[in-house]
């Protein structure tokens, strides 16, 4: 039995303790890109490899505590927040898929787009929806099951419908005044949501406007014609209901809590599923979860390591060492709230790791706290819609039954983002905020 109590104090800055990222990242992608095949190395494999090298790598603890100390981050608030989605996500997805509601919410989306414009519609959708719920996760959860009925009936890929979903949720976490990321960024740098927002859109505005254009050209090869039957409309509720909701800014637990009870009425009421049935999908959608559960909480206990062995403080220490001037301090805030990013697999914890320093570089050489709570914001959007390890890539993986891996090649905003607000930094735009 494991005993002990949390341990209070961090190693000092350590780069060993991140090895168990490099670990991981060695296993997972470079071994899948070397051998061509992205479901050759299992990502809950590579995870196990690396938690437990990150287990052994730890000094100063027993071999107890240093599992205590993986545990703590494994159930840390936030991961356990995101499991308890997990589990709404996967019973919502399969009683909805086994009452109707996705084919019935495909064949309506298939009436309404013209069928070239299926991908930018969905980019559109996404970035819509996104903006008003400020989740993410909630958008991606709502449509790439619908994303993947599309796919199944006309010739387009579903990775590549998939990375539109993934793009255009981040598109509204970035951006939306109610998403976690704004809040923490205005916070920590002590500007207005409404200022920040504004220097924001000025950068995204360019990289959507991009994508949005390649989308448009990319259903042009759109050519087969899905046969397309009647639009159940009692059908669609479900989906209207979970849009509806989190549009109106409810809680995305309440959403899919809303949206798992009209699926179980509206099957009953349809005749689909009985009580019983509706009862079995639930079950089936939660167990198909398991596995993103197991992986979520060996991030997060791996992530914890790497924090408590010096990796994080590492990364600030060795950044903020030779800043000397305003576009560097500005790629300073960028780079440390990426590479934070990239060690806690959250963007709003990275922002919160690193924003306070961040806002004293900013004072220190002049840079706009406006500019600055949009750099943390943007880029660390970047990094979390990229990483195969974020909770937005695994759950549209899963729902979409892919590899994380095999979505990356087709994310196609968030890129486009990283670079727009790169160059902003180097071209100092927009000029008002630089």
């Amino acid at each position: 039995m494991i005993s002990g109590t949390p341990t209070p104090f961090t190693h000092k800055p350590n780069p060993w303790a991140l090895s168990p990222l490099v670990v991981f990242l060695c296993l997972y992608l470079v071994t899948s890109l070397i051998v061509n095949d992205f479901y050759k190395v299992p990502i809950t494999v590579a995870f196990m490899v690396a938690s437990v090298y990150a287990v052994c790598i730890t000094k100063g603890l027993g071999l107890n505590d240093r599992i205590l100390q993986f545990s703590i981050g494994a159930g840390n608030k936030n991961i356990m927040l995101m499991i308890w989605i997990f589990i709404l996500a996967g019973a919502f997805a399969q009683s909805a898929k086994d009452i109707g509601s996705i084919d019935a919410t495909v064949n309506l989306a298939l009436r309404l787009l013209p069928q070239g414009l299926l991908p930018a519609g969905i980019f559109l959708a996404a970035c819509f929806i996104s903006l008003s719920v400020g989740t993410s996760v909630g958008t991606i959860v709502a449509l790439v099951p619908v994303v993947a009925g599309i796919a199944a009936k006309t010739d387009m890929n579903l990775a590549f419908m998939t990375g539109i979903v993934v793009g255009g949720a981040f598109f509204g976490d970035n951006l939306s005044f109610i998403s976690d990321t704004t809040i923490a960024a205005t916070r920590t740098q002590g500007c207005a949501m409404r200022d920040k927002f504004r220097v924001n859109f000025l950068i995204v505005l360019p990289a959507a406007a991009l994508v949005l254009g390649y989308y448009i050209f990319k259903g042009l090869d759109v050519t087969a014609t899905p046969d397309v039957a009647a639009v159940e409309w009692v059908k669609v509720i479900p989906y209207i209901v979970v849009l509806g909701t989190a549009v109106a800014g409810m809680n995305v637990a309440s959403v899919l809590i809303l949206g798992i009870a009209s699926t179980g009425l509206i099957g009953m009421a349809t005749g689909s599923v009985d009580v019983f049935g509706w009862f079995g999908s639930m079950g089936t959608g939660i167990t198909g979860m398991g596995e993103l559960i197991i992986i979520t909480l060996m991030a997060g206990g791996m992530l914890e390591l790497i924090r408590f062995n010096g990796g994080v403080d590492y990364v600030i220490q060795k950044l903020t060492k030779h800043v000397n001037s305003k576009r560097g301090a500005e790629l300073t805030i960028a780079a440390l709230v990426a590479i934070a990013n990239f060690c806690t697999a959250n963007n709003t914890i990275a922002i919160i790791t690193v924003g306070p320093l961040a806002r004293d570089i900013a004072q220190q050489y002049g840079v706009d706290r406006r500019k600055s709570a949009s750099i943390l914001d943007t880029f660390s959007c970047v990094v979390q819609g990229i990483i195969p390890y974020g909770a937005q890539m695994l759950i549209a993986a899963k729902l979409a039954s892919l590899s994380p891996l095999s979505i990356l090649g087709h994310l196609y905003y968030p890129t486009a983002v990283g670079i727009v607000a790169l160059l902003s930094i180097l071209l100092r735009y927009p000029k008002r905020y630089s």
